[in-house]
């Protein structure tokens, strides 16, 4: 009973946000903030809105894997998001886009500009549904299962609340929602780690040398190109990771082109790109500190890392103030990235592919339409998921955000026009080719591609464009 009241209240509060910023909302309010957002507002709620539930519930787990190797990603997430502000941001603020995609029409044509909105499309909806299934996990599985409530049942009424706060305000809104959230997750976070470190008599000094001491706080491999942890495989995926998932995503670019000018929207994306790595460095290290209580605790540490934190937080371990806390902060960060995944998938929707960005009962029946298609990803991905969420999310971003990379390096770095009608088949086969050279190298070779299947997918689909290019170059500029 007090995760569903932590949960009404905390949605009592976004209601409020939700009425205060949407009065007179507009389609222009809706999909680009009518242009007036405080840049400092929208980097602190992104920071929120890139980590997600995902991050809160799976990052703790990853030191008894793979230690702390995940900051060897993490470091390539701040060049990745430098070369967004300075080589994407410039073109989408220069042409005034409400969509990113409008950029592939203009610069190579429509199947082009159609085919980047349907796999943005589909890739946005397959991770939101992802990450917005980890708080509908822990919820059923610690609390709601106990009463005898349905898994289908908590996930229509999570997303009915979500539904109801953004309908109107939507992007607007979302600048400043996020920013409480944010507020929140890392609130809830910072109370966790001093009760764990209270509980494990250690001070603040103590806590560091411990965890600097511990073997599972290794960050860099250099000396094992084979592994999946080694550096510079790593380190070039966080790069081209960012470069996809924000600069080529309509839901992460959408607050930044919020902002009132460009200078002022690298401003927010450089600053939320350098927090990411003292943000999941705080997650790590909460990880290591969860594992060395449940040593001291005599409790055997969950087979699936994603358990570790609730495993203590969510089942009163720890006092019932710990319980709103990892609320608060799993409910922060789930509700703060699919809130916008649904606002962005509408804003698409409605501008690329039926291209009616001024129907504003359109947008309505969109909204509702992808909120109900959001529960229906959820349910099958509880079906289908057997993997660590986090995995899934990249591998998920690997085989359809590929082709969206390869679309946008075509159309920036090269002078040539494609031949259009081809564009949405090479999209589609290069991801196919990417999962039977994945197969063959493991059965041939025993490696197994990781997050470097994105590049790959990018070149695949970049390499079929340049082959059937046409030879006269692009006459007007881009």
């Amino acid at each position: 009973m007090t995760i569903i009241l932590t949960i009404l209240s905390y949605f009592a509060v976004l209601l409020l946000v939700s009425r205060l910023t949407a009065k007179q909302s507009t389609n222009d309010t809706f999909y680009r903030g009518n242009r007036q957002s405080p840049w400092y507002l929208v980097a602190f709620g992104m920071i929120g809105a890139s980590i997600s539930g995902v991050t809160f519930v799976s990052v703790p787990g990853m030191v008894n894997t793979i230690g702390m190797t995940y900051l060897q990603t993490c470091l390539g997430f701040v060049l990745g998001y430098v070369a967004v502000a300075f080589v994407l941001l410039p073109i989408y603020y220069r042409l005034k886009l409400t969509t990113i995609y409008s950029y592939l029409q203009q610069r190579l044509g429509t199947r082009s500009y159609k085919t980047g909105a349907w796999f943005f499309l589909l890739s946005k909806m397959s991770g939101a549904a992802v990450k917005f299934y980890v708080v509908c996990m822990i919820l059923q599985r610690f609390v709601l299962d106990a009463l005898g409530i349905p898994f289908v049942i908590t996930v229509l009424v999570l997303v009915v609340l979500i539904w109801l706060y953004t309908r109107r305000g939507g992007i607007k809104t979302l600048v400043w929602t996020d920013t409480f959230q944010t507020f929140c997750m890392f609130m809830a976070l910072i109370f966790i780690i001093v009760n764990v470190m209270s509980m494990l008599n250690l001070s603040v000094n103590e806590a560091v040398t411990t965890i600097v001491q511990d073997e599972r706080s290794r960050v860099f491999v250099f000396d094992d190109w084979v592994s999946k942890q080694n550096f510079w495989k790593l380190f070039v995926s966080g790069i081209f990771i960012v470069v996809v998932m924000t600069g080529l995503d309509q839901d992460m670019m959408q607050k930044n082109l919020t902002c009132k000018t460009l200078r002022e929207a690298q401003k927010d994306m450089c600053t939320y790109g350098l927090a990411f790595v003292p943000a999941n460095l705080l997650f790590l290290c909460l990880g290591v500190l969860l594992s060395m209580l449940a040593q001291q605790e005599g409790i055997a540490l969950p087979s699936s890392g994603d358990e570790l934190l609730p495993m203590f937080a969510a089942t009163g371990k720890m006092g019932n103030m710990v319980v709103v806390l990892f609320t608060i902060g799993i409910v922060a960060a789930s509700f703060s990235s699919a809130d916008s995944a649904l606002t962005a998938l509408t804003t698409t929707y409605c501008v690329d592919i039926k291209e009616k960005a001024d129907d504003e009962a359109l947008r309505h029946r969109v909204h509702a339409g992808m909120s109900v298609v959001f529960v229906i990803f959820i349910l099958l991905f509880r079906t289908f998921n057997s993997t660590n969420l986090i995995d899934a999310i990249y591998i998920l971003v690997s085989y359809t955000y590929g082709p969206l990379l390869g679309l946008f390096a075509f159309g920036l770095f090269t002078k040539y026009q494609v031949t259009d009608r081809w564009v949405p088949y090479f999209a589609i086969l290069s991801p196919i080719l990417c999962y039977v050279l994945d197969v063959l190298a493991q059965q041939l070779w025993g490696y197994h591609f990781g997050y470097e299947l994105l590049m790959l997918n990018g070149a695949f689909t970049f390499a079929g464009l340049y082959v059937t290019r046409k030879k006269e170059p692009l006459r007007i500029g881009h």
